[in-house]
């Protein structure tokens, strides 16, 4: 009776180490992950600073600059029909 209580007692701080074991690495999991949400919260606050910014920059831009802006995108796109028609024939 004695050695089967001494066997139990033996798997449960077996059972305890395995049990501690793996909330220490869950542990560490969680704050690693808990630094890359921190990361990622950081690039998201940055990314929508720089569009609120070229969104700024565009409202600001004289409508001359935006019809030059325009011409040279048409100017681009016909470029690149025409680079399309020649591979084609």
């Amino acid at each position: 009776m004695l050695e089967g209580i001494r066997t139990n007692i033996e798997r449960l701080i077996a059972l305890y180490e395995k049990q501690k074991k793996r909330s220490d690495e869950l542990s560490l999991a969680l704050g690693q992950k808990e630094v890359e949400l921190e990361n990622c919260r950081r690039q998201i606050a940055d990314l929508k600073r720089e569009v609120a910014g070229l969104q700024l920059s565009g409202a600001f831009a004289s409508p001359a600059v935006q019809a030059d802006s325009k011409e040279r995108l048409r100017k681009l796109v016909a470029e690149i029909d025409r680079c399309i028609e020649l591979l084609e024939s």
